[in-house]
């Protein structure tokens, strides 16, 4: 086999492999989907809580890089602080040392069933149960474990391709001046540092400069000598993602890329002096000894956990250096982004976010409406600047959130992200609207303060009464929101028909008192658009509620629900109902 065709299969194995790995690691996220988000939520100041999350986030997404990229995300957006993802950085690198295990299999020697332990063997079989799911599957389920299945195959294939291009290299005299130079005093290891992480940075995925290691090492020409640095080197090219992906975020954020940078510098640093210092003293033997692809496999874990377990407690060190690495300008007021799109790469991640904030859109909606209420009791000016303010936020959180959302949806999601994406869709527009209800209140507050006008005693009752249940829906709907509770959303639509009976009993009484003398003209004007308001809250928070339940129904058509709802043979709308009418006097 010519040179050139050795570089085109080499090239062509590694396009295999790469892609396999991304097959693979966007199906493992989607089957990992809620426990993925569950797992961040964890995420606490202790440093062996946030390694072993780090670790097993990085197992189930097969890339370090994209663990990297995503907490640069997170702390671009706020939600993570920087000391908190150093012990995640940590246990990613712990993380990564599981795939190179996996690849040391396919130096396994033997023939019957031994021979079908190598992954090129057996993931034949596994392609074929691959592509049977997907073709056959019914839940997407199933079709996320075909896709890994199918992905597995076409990297384990990209190895096989990899390791035939370098079949007979050792014999290449080009290859064995490389070699040379690379087992040279002192300048050797420099070299074996920077290659590996030269290869790493290019390609950026150390699974893949690693695997081509392996690859390499199957053909018998690599030395542990040669290799302990080439593979030190490899966790400093996996940095180059993490930089890339820091720029145009806030400084806050770039101080990831700085800890990762900082935490593989110093590993290596330190590891190459104490394994050639102990190398110049105890005359290590098998220095020399070809390596093969377990070798790797094993000198690439124990580099991993020893960094690990040295710097573990140094992470107030590693984030001082970040600090004084990347110091804030006197003018810097950054914040970082709303909803950072590097979030977008892990999609079951950005789902859960997005729910965080929609659950902070619908608090502030509450609060709002609650603030607005109170002006009607005690008028404060610094409660109406609140009060607007808030409504210029939900603003902003509808707008941001919408077209966050919309480039999310073109991601593949399990079915349980597409049906929160579509809960949160459906309610965003209603959040927003109840702030605008809150300013419109506000103006009936100041118009009842600027015209020194009063409600007759009988219509504040009836209107502290309506208060009291547009607190208690509002209550219900935003508890059922922030916990998906499905149960407790089918408490708001009777609650809002009693809503609709207490507005319709006090536009009757109204126009009694107004017969009768008892109230003004212009005090019916302002009523009426307390009424309209209150009316179009509960209607809102309905919305809500009615969008809660059919998320997990899977079928969002509003008005078929509350028809089907309100039917005489509806016995929990009928039961809810009861309670409410007699509670509120309907």
């Amino acid at each position: 086999m010519n040179i050139l065709l050795k570089v085109f299969l080499l090239f062509g194995g590694l396009a295999f492999f790469m892609y396999g790995m991304n097959v693979l690691s966007a199906g493992l996220s989607k089957l990992a989907g809620g426990s993925l988000e569950r797992s961040l939520k964890k995420m606490t100041s202790n440093r062996f809580t946030g390694m072993g999350l780090g670790a097993g986030i990085t197992i189930a997404i097969q890339s370090s890089s994209a663990m990297t990229v995503m907490l640069v995300g997170l702390v671009n957006s706020g939600i993570m602080a920087l000391g908190q993802t150093i012990p995640v950085i940590m246990g990613s690198n712990i993380g990564t040392t599981l795939t190179p295990w996996i690849f040391s299999m396919s130096g396994i020697e033997g023939a019957g069933w031994v021979n079908l332990l190598k992954p090129e063997n057996f993931s034949l079989i596994v392609a074929f149960i691959g592509i049977i799911m997907i073709m056959m599957g019914k839940k997407n389920k199933h079709k996320d474990i075909g896709a890994i299945c199918v992905g597995f195959a076409v990297l384990m294939y990209g190895m096989k391709m990899m390791g035939q291009s370098v079949d007979g290299l050792e014999n290449s005299t080009i290859f064995e001046q490389a070699i040379e130079y690379l087992k040279a005093p002192v300048v050797g290891p420099i070299l074996g540092v920077i290659l590996g992480a030269v290869v790493t940075g290019v390609i950026q995925s150390s699974a893949a400069s690693v695997a081509m290691l392996q690859a390499l090492a199957l053909s018998g020409g690599i030395s542990y000598g040669v290799a302990i640095p080439i593979i030190m080197g490899q966790n400093i090219g996996t940095c180059v993602t993490a930089v890339i992906s820091s720029i145009g975020v806030s400084k806050n954020a770039k101080k990831v890329s700085i800890v990762h940078i900082t935490f593989n510098l110093i590993g290596t640093v330190i590891c190459l002096i104490l394994f050639y210092g102990a190398d110049a003293v105890f005359n290590f033997g098998f220095t020399d000894t070809n390596i093969d692809a377990f070798g790797i496999a094993l000198v690439h874990t124990i580099f991993n956990v020893f960094t690990t377990a040295t710097l573990c407690p140094f992470n107030k060190q590693l984030e001082a250096i970040a600090h004084k690495v990347i110091r804030p300008s006197k003018n810097d007021i950054s914040t970082g982004a709303f909803l950072d799109e590097r979030l977008l790469r892990t999609p079951s991640v950005a789902v859960s976010e997005a729910v965080n904030m929609t659950g902070k859109m619908a608090n502030i909606a509450q609060r709002s409406i609650l603030t607005a209420i109170e002006q009607f009791k005690t008028y404060s000016q610094k409660s109406a600047d609140a009060i607007i303010k808030d409504e210029d936020e939900l603003d902003n959180y509808e707008d941001k959130l919408g077209s966050f959302l919309v480039r999310l949806s073109s991601s593949a999601l399990t079915d349980t992200d597409s049906r929160q994406v579509s809960k949160i869709l459906h309610t965003i527009g209603d959040f927003e609207r109840l702030g605008d209800h809150a300013v419109e209140l506000l103006k009936g507050a100041e118009e009842l303060r600027e015209k020194k006008l009063s409600f007759s005693d009988e219509a504040k009752a009836e209107l502290s009464m309506l208060q009291d249940a547009i607190t208690e829906i509002l209550d219900l709907t935003v508890r059922a929101f922030a916990g998906n509770d499905r149960a407790l959303a089918q408490h708001v639509e009777p609650l809002e028909q009693v809503v609709d009976k207490l507005i319709a009993r006090a536009k009757n009484n109204h126009i009694e008192r107004l017969q009768s003398g008892k109230c003004t003209i212009k005090m019916g004007f302002v009523q009426a658009d307390l009424l309209a308001s209150y009316e179009r809250i509960s209607d809102h928070c309905s919305n809500i509620a009615v969008a809660v339940i059919e998320t997990q129904i899977g079928s969002f058509d509003t008005h078929q629900y509350l028809s089907e709802a309100k039917e005489s043979g509806s016995h929990h709308f009928a039961e809810h109902y009861k309670v409410y009418a007699q509670k509120y006097g309907v």
